[in-house]
Parts: C-alpha cells; structure tokens; sequence
C-alpha cells in the first residue's frame, strides 16, 4: 500500500492533484477542500489510499491520515464505494461525518449527492460502530 505521496505538485484539476515524485507524476482523486490547499510548483504531502479494482487501479489523495482512515471506514458500509465516500467527506469533514452518525443526523447525510432517505438510514445503522466519536471541539 502507497500510505502518503510527498513532492512538488506538477498540475491541478477539479477532482485530481498530480504530485512528482521521484520523477513521476502521480494522479490523485481528491475533494474539493485538499485540491484547495495545494498550489501548482509547491511542495505537498498527501495521505493515500489505493484502491485496486479488476480494470483499474486509483490513488486517493487526502490532507491528513484521518480523512483517508475515514474514507477507508466509510468504503465497509454496503453500497458505499471510493466515489461516493469521496463525495461524502465533499461534503463534510470527518469530525462533522462521525457527530452525524453519533447523533442519527440523517439529514446530514441526505446533503451528499447520490444519498437519499433509506440510504442514510442504512448508512446511519451500519456506521454507527465504526466511525467512533468525534475527535475535536
């Protein structure tokens, strides 16, 4: 497993980082606020994770180890695949995710796209357990 990619970031795109390392250019899907954070001939260190599929393999890149272990955790609930884990933590920070599912806020959830009414109800039950409680104030 590739845990985090540090170098000069060599482009950026509205879902994608591409960050040098070593001589090569690696292409991280990331959310809107870690893309915000870099700037293009800056250097950068991104927490990964790799997720490996049958026709494809594809880099996450996150701001700190603790959006990408919730973006992990959050890939365990049943329908929820890299894309729409991404999407969610789009949408809310990882602290804001954990209060919403400590405190059964389905209407938190709804806010992401691609998450309706049943299935923030089966995200709020399956997720209950793993995410833990918020971390900061």
């Amino acid at each position: 497993m590739i845990a985090f990619v540090s170098g000069r970031v060599a482009a950026l795109a509205p879902d994608t980082a591409v960050v040098e390392v070593g001589g090569v250019g690696m292409a991280l899907q990331c959310t809107p606020g870690t893309l915000a954070a870099l700037r293009v001939g800056q250097p950068a260190k991104l927490s990964t994770s790799l997720v490996v599929r049958e026709e494809s393999l594809t880099l996450y890149g996150f701001a700190d180890d603790d959006e990408r272990q919730v973006f992990e955790l959050l890939q365990t609930a049943s329908g929820v695949g890299p894309r729409l884990a991404q999407a969610m933590l789009a949408v809310h920070a990882p602290d804001a995710l954990r209060r919403a599912v400590a405190t059964g806020d389905e209407k938190a959830l709804t806010a992401v796209p691609g998450i309706g009414k049943k299935g923030a109800q089966r995200l709020l039950l399956e997720l209950k357990d793993r995410l833990g409680d918020p971390v900061g104030p």
